[in-house]
């Protein structure tokens, strides 16, 4: 029979099975926070999706697509924003700010730079290893902006 264990033992085998050493997530430009955010905030949607019931992945694809999008994310980090704190805030503001030179295909600058201001955020919260916090707040954008439903 497994034995079962907690999310501290799993990452603690994961860092040392996959050699990772220790990160200062504040070292990290804020396009490197949103790279890894980006890909952290798509597990949590397909985990999201899966856990509704086995369909086709066709149709699995298209309610996560719904929400790994530009303009949906910057809705997202727009609706709990008023909820970070101050140095959340300013991880947000700086992928916000930064400059990229790729734009999503159908978002708008405001919204492209918005989303990726949120993905700096995530990358900075699982960096940190702050799950409990990054998963609050990815439900409550999720709840407030009515997407529970959707997925």
């Amino acid at each position: 029979m497994e034995e079962s264990i907690t999310l501290k033992d799993f990452l603690a085998y994961y860092k040392k099975t996959m050699r990772l050493e220790p990160v200062d997530a504040g070292s990290y430009s804020p396009l490197v926070l949103a790279y890894i955010g980006d890909a952290v905030y798509e597990v949590m949607i397909r985990a999201r999706v899966i856990n509704r019931g086995s369909m086709q992945v066709n149709k699995m694809h298209k309610r996560s697509a719904m929400l790994v999008n530009a303009g949906t994310q910057a809705q997202l980090i727009r609706s709990f924003e008023e909820e970070l704190t101050p140095q959340e805030h300013a991880v947000y503001k700086r992928g916000r700010n930064a400059k990229s030179v790729t734009m999503a295909k159908h978002a708008t600058m405001a919204d492209y730079r918005t989303a990726t201001g949120m993905e700096a955020l995530v990358g900075w919260l699982f960096l940190e290893e702050r799950f409990e916090r990054l998963a609050e707040l990815i439900s409550l954008g999720l709840e407030k902006i009515g997407a529970f439903e959707e997925i």
